[in-house]
């Protein structure tokens, strides 16, 4: 089962040079809760965004069409068919984190979504890439809290694939 897993402004900006545009320590809190344990895949412009470390308690996988790529402590693949034959035989629900071309190469086989939604319009260079969302069910939503921490209003919502 594949789900995917992102946070975006109101407009479905979801980067800015390769990292967040915003700081929202409960999307981070989120994003660690839905992925400890399970097994990530992102880009490898994503994975540099990150200053190339693997985030721990997760298995990383990098998806990149650079054959000459190695990072430590990575399982790295080089197309979507290797990614998805793995992600079928796992158990558990393999997560897709990134980047916007990542998102738009697995959104066809996607079942769940997790989005963050945050209220606001931040600048940045990457979006989430349009989604048909007559093809999904909102199931959950629950709304973030702001304090000041957390300065922007913020949601996280589920979606099951219906169709």
């Amino acid at each position: 089962m594949l789900a995917a897993l992102w946070a975006q402004d109101k407009t479905g900006l979801i980067g800015k040079e390769q990292t967040l545009p915003w700081h929202l320590p409960n999307d981070l809190q989120y994003f660690k809760k839905m992925t400890i344990g399970k097994t990530i895949v992102m880009g490898r412009k994503t994975f540099e965004g990150m200053r190339s470390r693997p985030l721990p308690g997760r298995q990383t996988i990098i998806l990149t069409r650079n054959k000459n790529f190695q990072a430590s402590g990575v399982v790295v693949m080089h197309s979507l068919e290797e990614v998805l034959t793995f992600a079928s035989q796992q158990s558990e629900i393999v997560m897709i984190v990134g980047g916007a071309a990542i998102y738009k190469d697995f959104l066809p086989y996607l079942d769940i979504l997790y989005r963050t939604v945050i209220d606001g319009n931040f600048k940045g260079d990457a979006y989430f890439p349009e989604i048909n969302w007559q093809e999904w069910q909102l199931v959950e939503t629950l709304d973030g809290i702001v304090d000041e921490k957390n300065k922007y209003a913020h949601r996280f919502e589920t979606y099951k694939r219906s169709k």
